[in-house]
């Protein structure tokens, strides 16, 4: 059922990098609020980073980002490739979980709140685990 195909997970050292890619043969991206969701064993789905579909006013560009990974994650997209990346820097031994991209997520611009689709698509996910 999911339409968005996430890859790039790996294991990795502590402070170490990787970029996660979300794309899919089914849907244009840039027609959505795309975001990147992350589950840890025994916790909560969280947001992780959101970005607001293209063609939106400037002042409503700015990602979204979780406290835990803002400085250190950046999100992206590359239209040609009909992708979406997550860029993980200096990764930490708690952002290991399993990462899911989706599309048409809860996203308005404000950088405040970033929740999961309610008539979108999310992906089966990547896992990243980050060794100290």
């Amino acid at each position: 059922q999911a339409k968005v195909v996430e890859s790039g997970g790996d294991f990795v050292q502590a402070g170490g990098s990787l970029r996660l890619s979300c794309t899919t043969s089914e849907l244009t991206l840039s027609h959505y609020a795309m975001g990147w969701f992350r589950q840890a064993p025994g916790k909560e789905r969280e947001g992780v980073a959101c970005i607001m579909r293209d063609g939106v006013e400037p002042i409503y560009e700015a990602p979204y980002y979780g406290d835990a990974v803002r400085g250190r994650f950046t999100i992206s997209r590359d239209n040609t490739a009909n992708t979406v990346y997550l860029q993980m820097n200096d990764l930490k031994v708690e952002d290991t979980a399993m990462d899911y991209c989706a599309a048409g997520v809860r996203y308005y611009g404000d950088r405040k709140y970033c929740g999961t689709p309610v008539n979108g698509y999310m992906g089966q996910g990547t896992q990243v685990t980050v060794s100290s």
